[in-house]
């Protein structure tokens, strides 16, 4: 696939400094440039190769540039990485895009299917479920009864989306994710644990990411709510009736239990635990390996477990470190003084 400068200087609105006929039919990082491919420069430790560069066409953030002549044909932007992030997107989505019903997939009869759907072989989608227009249902997906799914999403081969789930618009969901599944809820008898009924769902607002292998839990009664733009690593479990707000980022090996809320634009690192029934608040950091017991204010930065202020943490690791010797250094001095005392 082939694109002029011309071409891609119109969809990112930038600005040809050189041959806007000038040719890429692919993309290369900027320290290993080919001829005839795409790159981008968006900080100054790489202006060295503006010059140099053996790519055909460069992005380059405008402010990065001199008044004089370079080699590859440049197109001017005001961030050179936001408009190659745009072009990527672009790309991927041309390249994978597909549509039509493969063969050997089970479609019920009574579920509909928007304009331009892809469903792949072996893909499973149960009665009463809407499949939005656009949205790409990959191989061996299984869509469970009166699920919802919007436009443009992107559902991953060995993906489980079970009963009565909602997900929005321009979602993606990775392999092997389970969305719906029951929460952890079992009362204690004199029998042994009994199950209880997990009768929720799952809801998943527009423009939400979650990667692969993750369990969201359905909510015992209500909903499990996964908020607008929140972006989901791989290995993550969110159990029942947890509410996530809008924006939020969440690592890889994080767990979140029981009807917790999480507020908006938080970042979370990974290998984080988060208690039962607690409230994150707002902009909120938690650092890698933290354990958070108890409700957090907005705008704080967490670390440790149980977690305290991050700086706190770090002030107080320092004499951790040095705890043996601080204390023979007490011991010595209690024995310094009880052999006065006994004089």
């Amino acid at each position: 696939m082939e694109f002029t400068a011309a071409q891609i200087a119109g969809i990112i609105a930038g600005k040809i400094i050189g041959n806007k006929d000038a040719v890429i039919n692919g993309v290369s990082p900027i320290e290993s440039g080919l001829e005839g491919h795409l790159s981008f420069v968006g900080q100054e430790r790489f202006t060295q190769y503006l010059q140099n560069s053996q790519c055909s066409v460069l992005i380059v953030s405008e402010k990065l540039l001199e008044d004089k002549s370079y080699n590859p044909t440049i197109i001017a932007v005001e961030d050179a990485y936001l408009s190659f992030q745009v072009l990527m997107n672009m790309y991927q989505e041309m390249q994978s895009k597909r549509s039509g019903i493969e063969d050997g997939s089970k479609i019920h009869e009574t579920v509909e299917l928007g304009d331009d759907a892809y469903v792949g072989s072996h893909a499973y989608i149960s009665e009463k479920s809407k499949i939005g227009a656009s949205t790409q249902i990959y191989p061996q997906v299984y869509i469970g009864k009166n699920v919802k799914i919007g436009k443009n999403c992107k559902i991953y081969s060995g993906a489980r989306i079970y009963d009565f789930c909602v997900i929005g618009d321009n979602c993606v969901i990775h392999s092997n994710t389970v969305v719906g599944s029951d929460g952890f809820g079992f009362q204690p008898t004199k029998n042994g644990f009994e199950k209880i009924p997990q009768l929720g769902n799952v809801i998943i607002e527009n423009n939400v990411e979650i990667g692969s292998n993750c369990s969201i839990d359905r909510g015992t009664i209500g909903s499990t709510i996964i908020g607008e733009g929140t972006k989901i690593d791989n290995l993550i479990q969110i159990a029942h009736n947890v509410k996530i707000g809008k924006h939020n980022v969440i690592a890889a090996q994080t767990g979140i239990a029981g009807s917790s809320v999480v507020g908006d634009w938080n970042m979370i690192g990974g290998q984080v635990g988060i208690v039962g029934h607690i409230k994150i608040g707002n902009n909120v950091q938690i650092q890698a390996q933290s354990g958070i017991i108890k409700n957090t204010k907005d705008g704080e930065i967490l670390y440790g477990s149980p977690s305290m202020n991050a700086s706190d943490f770090r002030r107080n690791y320092v004499h951790f470190r040095n705890f043996a010797d601080i204390v023979q250094r007490l011991n010595k001095l209690e024995k310094n003084s009880n052999d006065k005392t006994n004089e």
